[in-house]
Order: C-alpha cells, then structure tokens, then sequence
C-alpha cells in the first residue's frame, strides 16, 4: 500500500508539485480533479486522491481516446483514430489548481491531454487554443480577454404530466430590478466568495432580462488564463447552486419563451503595455474585418449547440447579423466605448454562449482576427442602426446548427486550423447532435441543454 508523501519527500520534489502538496494537506484536500472540455462542450474529467497526486502530476491520468468522439448526449461517435482502441493523458496544468469552496474536500486543475509519451494530442481543446496564442505572439501580440455569462437560476422540478423536468425560475423580477438582487442575494453571496477564493475576480452582477436570469462578469486575463476561467465558473455557478439545492444553467435557451443565455466575448489586443485596438486603427480594423470574414464559420465553435440558434434571432439583443457597430448591441461585433478617460478600448464578440468549448471558441477567433491583420482585410463601414430594419441589406448568421456547420468545412483558414483529427471528431459530434435532436421535440432539446449546460 502506497503512504502519502512524507515531510522529507516532499522538501525532495520539484517547488511546483510540493507546494501543491502542501496546499492538498493544509485544505484537507481529498479528491483532485483534472478537467478538460470536449467536444461537446461538456466539462469533463477523472479525479486523483491526494495520496496519489505527487505521481499524478507528472503522469497524469489514463483516459481513452474515444471520449473526444462523444456527444453531448454521451453518444460515442464513429472517428477513425478515437475508438476503443488508444490511449492519452489527462495532464494537469499545477499553475491552475484552485480549492472548490462549493465541494469541500475536492480541488480541481484544468488539464490537457497527451500522448503517453507525454508529447501534444491533435484532438486536445487546450493545446488548440495555445498553439492559436503563439501564432498571435510571432506578429507581436497578446491577447486579453473575458466572457460575460448569462445563467439562469431556478429549481429543477419533475413534469407534472410525466415529461422531462422542467426550470422552474428563482424569481419573475424585472430586468435589472432591486427585486431581483434580494431574491438570489444568498446564492449571489457564496458564488462570490467561491469564484474569489478560486482567484477569479468579479467584476459586476446584475439580474437580468428573464426570469431567474443572472449575469456575472469576470475579470479580463490573458487568454488561456480567460478560458480556464470561464471553466471553472461554468462549474462553480452550477455547484453552489446545487448545494444550495439550487438549479443553475448556462444553456443558450433553457426555456423557449424567454430570454435566452450569451456569454459575449471582450477581447483586447496588447503589444507589451499598449493596447493595440486604442493606438492602430488599422490593426484593429484588420481584426475586425477578419472576424466578419470568418464569423458564419466561427459561429459553429463560438455558439456550439443546437439549442444556441434559438437564442441568434433578430432584435434579441444577440447579433443575428455579421456587421461590426460603435456600441450597437444588435452587431455581432461591439467596438466598446472605454470606460473613463483612462479606460482601454475593447471589442465584445457576441455570438457566443456558455455552451462552447471555450478553448476552440477563443482560439477559432484569434485564427481569424489573425487573418484579417495579416490580410488587412476592411471591415467596411461601422452600422449604427439595428440591422434587422434594413432587410436584405447585412448577411444574416447562421439559423441552424447545421447551417454553421456547413461554414465551418467550407473556411479554409479554420480548418486548417483545427487539424484533421480534431476537426474530424468536432463535425461528427456536432453534426450527430444535430441529427439527435432534429429527431425529438423540442422539450427534449431544451431539458438536455439545461441538465447539461
């Protein structure tokens, strides 16, 4: 039987791992989870004991290929290299651990996945988006970024007539109302204090527009730091809510008749202290007109479900149309007003929502702002009305999954980008949710998202 680690071996190990050791000790830490997000945008991973962690964060944890092939739906999807035959690495990155306040006794770390041999697998999400932030640094550049989540909070009650549960809202308050902060102030509290002592920074909470609705903004890091973020705060809004005996999601569209859920994406682009968007208009048009460019293809990774097109409809204040906008809301891309006199430019991509995978999300977007710097490429003229009220004029964004999907294998640069493997497996999960949910209802759409999201 293996001990854990004893205070002579542990002042042996590499600083990273002891003080990781130290931390597991002093929390009274008993499970630590190596996460990652797949295909699916599902949150996955498999958990180490404390007595095994010293080893685990070298090796990581055993993980078959096929969970990269699998929907959603926990449908295994048929993708040449990803059956039962292979294996790879869950690999914990140390620099992330974090306690999880809402889980006492547990810790998490977001993780990649490798090969045995310890060296990059073409189908990890992760590595994706850290291949994406070094093609951005040969041109100079680093990017900042943060989503803006929206989630619905509520009970999770059985269907009176034998369906599918239903979301129950927390409240029925007005958008923005104080009514509305009283109601989920206790919640509001200890979600707070977890994402805090898990070193997110809130930035601002409001009620939102639908019933039971929330929004809670984190604070801009450098991307993989953004994405990770985002992470643990899907996980965390869904835990404490839980332990609350709470339901929380992040869904696009958890209920039909009501407003739907974004997580807009803000990005700024930096080369060392200065914020490129504030003092290179050409820069910064270049990457706009690279995200329009690109955006039909980019909304297949950025808004990642069937149940996300519910939400891109015309005047819902969440961009059905690829224009770019000063502070128009009904543009898919929002160049923000800076704050202050001191504040930075940013620009807010909003066709994105919690149901993505935030590592392809992000990095599908850095390829393509990328491209439109390196091409020039002119976005045109800013739109200063709701686009809706000029028909015909703008292109509309994708209506369908499938739609997005279609963009997506025709963009050269994107799937280039992804790889043959990856893009491989990411198509046949997509389409394959597509496929499931065509074929029921659509409260079986909008209980698999909520219950998953």
């Amino acid at each position: 039987m293996r001990d854990r680690p004893s205070g002579s071996k542990i002042n042996q190990l590499d600083p990273n791992v002891r003080r990781i050791l130290e931390r597991a000790e002093l929390e009274g830490i008993e499970l630590i989870r190596f996460l990652y997000a797949d295909h699916g945008g599902v949150i996955r991973g498999k958990a180490a004991s404390r007595s095994r962690l010293a080893e685990r964060l070298n090796t990581g944890i055993g993980h078959t290929v096929a969970m990269m092939a699998m929907n959603m739906l926990d449908q295994l999807q048929d993708v040449e290299q990803m059956g039962p035959v292979g294996e790879v690495r869950i690999v914990p990155d140390p620099a992330t651990y974090v306690p999880l306040p809402h889980a006492p006794g547990a810790a998490a770390m977001l993780s990649d996945l490798r090969r045995p041999d310890g060296s990059p697998w073409e189908a990890c999400a992760r590595t994706f988006l850290k291949d994406a932030i070094a093609e951005l640094a040969t041109e100079g550049y680093t990017l900042q970024a943060a989503f803006e989540p929206e989630f619905t909070l509520g009970r999770r009650l059985p269907d009176p007539t034998g369906g599918p549960d239903r979301l129950v809202p927390i409240d029925d308050s007005l958008c923005y109302a104080n009514a509305g902060f009283d109601t989920a102030h206790d919640y509001t509290v200890k979600l707070i204090h977890a994402l805090e002592t898990q070193g997110l920074r809130v930035e601002h909470y409001h009620p939102e527009l639908g019933p039971g609705q929330q929004e809670l903004s984190i604070r801009h890091a450098p991307a993989l730091r953004a994405a990770d973020n985002h992470v643990l705060f899907r996980e965390t809004v869904r835990g404490v809510a839980l332990r609350m005996q709470l339901w929380a999601t992040l869904a696009p569209k958890p209920l039909a008749d009501q407003a739907g859920n974004g997580a807009h994406l803000h990005l700024s682009l930096w080369n060392d202290t200065r914020n490129v968007f504030a003092a290179d208009g050409e820069v910064r048009d270049g990457f706009i007109g690279g995200l329009l460019a690109h955006l039909p293809a980019l909304t297949a990774l950025t808004c990642g479900s069937v149940n996300s097109f519910r939400r891109l409809a015309p005047r819902m204040w969440s961009s059905a149309y690829a224009v770019y906008g000063l502070d128009n809301r009904e543009a898919a891309v929002r160049v923000c007003s800076p704050i202050g006199e001191t504040g930075e430019p940013n620009l807010e991509l909003k066709p994105s929502d919690s149901s993505a995978n935030p590592y392809l999300s992000l990095g599908a977007v850095i390829h393509a702002g990328l491209d439109g710097i390196r091409r020039k490429l002119d976005p045109g003229a800013p739109v200063d009305v709701d686009p809706d009220t000029r028909p015909g004029r703008y292109p509309r964004l994708p209506t369908s999954l499938d739609e997005a999907l279609d963009a997506l294998e025709a963009d050269e640069l994107l799937m280039e980008a992804l790889g043959p493997l990856r893009r491989s497996a990411y198509l046949a999960v997509k389409r394959s949710e597509a496929a499931a949910f065509g074929a029921k209802d659509a409260s079986y759409e909008l209980f698999n998202h909520l219950r998953v999201f």
